[in-house]
């Protein structure tokens, strides 16, 4: 099937994908440009921006880091030989139901050229199990039903043991209506009550819900069984995923930069923004360490800490319910990035990027020079490896940073032995706590794109868009649709967006689903 182009966006292999059609309107703005705030240089400001700015917006993009990509940004840092590399919170992976962030990337990588696939997603467990995607289907039902049957964590006792009617909800994940029914439940307590095969659940689920930077016992189901749904009942794109063949910087952000200053994008990086105010004629006053402007809308791209801060400060935005709801956003448990520089090679079977569980707070690693070409010159320079470690959920404050570092490391021994006699030339280890928490109960308190102001709307990975979205795809999706609620308002049109389906893909599938839900005595009547 050839893929089809809306407005900068394009289909994959999927038939299904749905699209949402932007609302009508002009192709651009007529007349004198309003002008816009967009305050964050993460995915979803950067999406908002480049939407707005692509109409004729005068847009302004407010950044304290001095480096575009929030969470997925890089920086240099020198090595002690004296090598310039560039540094980042570490691996991300581009799945290719994320139909609108890769969007965002064709504006400047048309045939994202810049990506490449790695050819599997291995995930191993301190047990000895392994997992791998790269012969399971990418069709739904077929996409599920291979990995049971290829699976070695699931065998036919733990299977029996399930609760089946339990496990016809995940047949058909509707958003948002997923919320409604499972927000008030643990992803743990979801997993117990179907009564999933230990090994299955900590290969198959919990590396899933750790995405999220969360335990499984604080992070709602809601959120889980949507990423079943993203990944293998809702699309049929599959579970392999691609990543920058440079660093992000490189392959991202340097290139939009560029193509927003060609759309007369003011970009200020290292500056933080105080202070926002409603205006007099109905715009905004953004107040900033160096000045003060009035713009005719703001968008709101941080992540949950900055939200709460920014909202804070600014007394009279929004209304009393709605500041109070952003006073609750959480923010997800802290996690480490271990990055080291080793002065001999990994052995030359081991993958590009490798999900663990059971190896305590372990819960990847990546050998960078297996798709990024910056970590290929050193490791050809020098014959070592550079390989990154993530512990998700970490909890620096039981045993202290310096402990948890030489714990990730002995993991890294046990997981690929060869390291063990390897020296770290030089290593960078990145603790941040600025991730969302979607904890049970929690989805009401999400904000939505728009706000109590007309001109006001928030973007990012936290917000509730009713879409099936998730963490990187979410945070563009609703920078596209903050940049439509704006546009909408001064009669523009906007970014055509699409998703997987929000629904099961199969009638007979929800139908299955529909008897699971039906109380105990209708189902017998039947």
């Amino acid at each position: 099937m050839r893929p089809l182009r809306q407005g900068g966006a394009r289909r994959g292999r999927d038939g299904r994908a749905r699209i949402l059609p932007a609302p009508a309107g002009a192709p651009g703005v007529q007349g004198s440009p309003p002008s816009v705030a967009v305050v964050g240089a993460g995915i979803a400001g950067l999406a908002a921006a480049t939407v707005l700015a692509e109409r004729g917006v005068a847009v302004t993009v407010y950044e304290k880091r001095p480096y575009l990509g929030g969470r997925v940004g890089g920086w240099p840092t020198e090595l002690r030989d004296g090598t310039t590399v560039t540094m980042s919170r570490g691996f991300h992976a581009f799945f290719r139901q994320y139909y609108n962030l890769r969007g965002l990337l064709r504006r400047t990588d048309p045939g994202l050229e810049r990506l490449t696939g790695l050819p599997d997603y291995p995930l191993l467990n301190a047990g000895g199990l392994r997992d791998s995607f790269r012969r399971v289907p990418r069709t739904p039902p077929l996409s599920a039903l291979g990995f049971v049957a290829l699976s070695p964590s699931f065998r036919l006792a733990d299977l029996r043991a399930m609760d089946p009617l339990a496990a016809l909800s995940l047949l058909d994940v509707r958003v948002p209506e997923v919320y409604d029914r499972l927000d008030g439940t643990s992803a743990y307590a979801f997993l117990d009550a179907v009564r999933f095969p230990d090994d299955a659940r900590h290969l198959a689920f919990e590396v899933f819900s750790r995405s999220f930077f969360a335990d499984p016992r604080e992070l709602s189901a809601a959120e889980m069984v949507l990423m079943f749904h993203l990944y293998f009942l809702g699309s049929a794109e599959g579970l392999l995923f691609d990543v920058p063949r440079a660093p992000f910087p490189t392959a991202l952000w340097d290139p939009l930069a560029g193509y927003l200053a060609r759309h007369q994008t003011e970009v200020r990086t290292g500056t933080v923004v105080e202070h926002i105010a409603p205006g007099p004629d109905g715009g905004l006053v953004v107040a900033c360490d160096r000045d003060e402007r009035h713009c005719d809308g703001v968008v709101l791209a941080l992540d949950a800490a900055g939200l709460r801060s920014l909202v804070e400060r600014s007394g009279h935005l929004g209304d009393a319910s709605w500041r109070e709801r952003i006073g609750r956003l959480r923010t997800a448990p802290p996690f480490l990035v271990s990055r080291l520089w080793l002065d001999r090679p990994v052995a030359p079977d081991r993958p590009g990027f490798l999900g663990t569980s059971g190896f305590g707070t372990l819960d990847n690693i990546s050998v960078l020079e297996r798709y990024e070409d910056e970590a290929t010159r050193w490791s050809a320079c020098t014959g070592g490896s550079v390989v990154e470690l993530h512990a998700y959920a970490a909890s620096p404050a039981t045993a202290g940073r310096d402990v948890e570092r030489k714990y990730l490391l002995d993991q890294l021994h046990r997981v690929y032995p060869e390291t063990s006699k390897a020296t770290v030339l030089d290593a960078r280890h990145e603790w941040h706590e600025d991730c969302p928490l979607f904890p049970v109960g929690g989805y009401g308190d999400r904000p939505t794109v728009r706000t109590p102001h007309p001109r006001l709307v928030v973007a990012g990975d936290l917000v509730r868009t009713g879409l099936p979205v998730a963490l990187m795809e979410r945070a563009a999706t609703s920078g596209f649709l903050a940049a439509n609620a704006l546009l909408e308002g001064w009669g523009v049109r906007g970014q055509t967006l699409w998703t997987v389906p929000d629904r099961g893909r199969s009638a007979l599938l929800r139908a299955l689903a529909a008897w699971g839900r039906m109380p105990a005595v209708r189902r017998r009547s039947r």
